[in-house]
């Protein structure tokens, strides 16, 4: 276990530039003004792939309706939950009692928040790039490896969700003038091929913060508090 250990300290980077998750998307020069129109339909496929990754596992709810004679007539079951809810909840018990963040863990959770951005950056026209399962493309998304015993407190994983709860309000906003920003962007991609600037540079920020929030309250990478910016 020891040896373990030390392998996953090895891998933490040595510096760390910035905040522990980082988030950058290249403003494209030239839009294709076709598939911005039909976005909502070419997102479907990979929107669906998305989906089957997070909403993987279950958490069972059934339900059982009864007649006037007591007898079963109807039985439904339903899933919800997977793996955006039980690796939290297992990292969080893992630094909580033996101060460790697996590094597989790490990995496959980078790789699901890099794949799901790709697919973020697409469906709000930031990218004409079908989003990849594997490429980085034109979003460029770091986060961290923590080492555990020194970056991360034991205790902090049971307070964190409450005390994000200010940047979830804040977000809340943000995310209503995103839509707004995104909707203007739509029509003037396809009158003109181009994302305003200025639209595009919010939008990635609503991103970015979210990504700083979702690093120190879920993933859990940071016990660093997230700052209240765009940039």
């Amino acid at each position: 276990m020891n040896a373990q250990k030390d392998m996953e300290k090895a891998a933490a980077p040595a510096e760390k530039a910035g905040y522990a998750a980082r988030l950058d998307i290249d403003y494209p020069e030239q839009l294709n003004r076709l598939t911005t129109f039909f976005r909502l339909f070419t997102i479907i496929p990979i929107g669906i792939i998305l989906g089957l990754l997070t909403n993987s596992g279950q958490k069972v709810t059934n339900t059982v309706v009864l007649n006037q004679a007591g007898h079963i007539v109807e039985t439904t079951r339903d899933t919800a939950g997977g793996l955006l809810v039980g690796i939290p909840v297992a990292v969080a018990l893992m630094i909580l009692f033996v101060q460790r963040y697996p590094r597989w863990w790490f990995d496959f959770q980078r790789e699901l928040v890099r794949f799901s951005n790709r697919v973020g950056a697409y469906a709000l026209l930031l990218t004409d790039q079908y989003p990849s399962t594997v490429d980085e493309q034109a979003v460029h998304l770091e986060i961290d490896y923590p080492d555990v015993e020194k970056d991360l407190k034991r205790g902090m994983p049971l307070v964190k969700w409450f005390l994000a709860i200010p940047h979830y309000l804040f977000l809340a906003v943000l995310v209503v003038g995103a839509v707004f920003a995104v909707i203007i962007a739509w029509f003037a991609i396809l009158f003109t091929g181009r994302y305003p600037e200025s639209l595009f540079n919010y939008v990635v920020g609503v991103m970015r913060w979210g990504l700083r929030v979702n690093a120190y309250a879920t993933l859990l990478v940071t016990d660093e508090y997230p700052p209240f910016s765009l940039d």
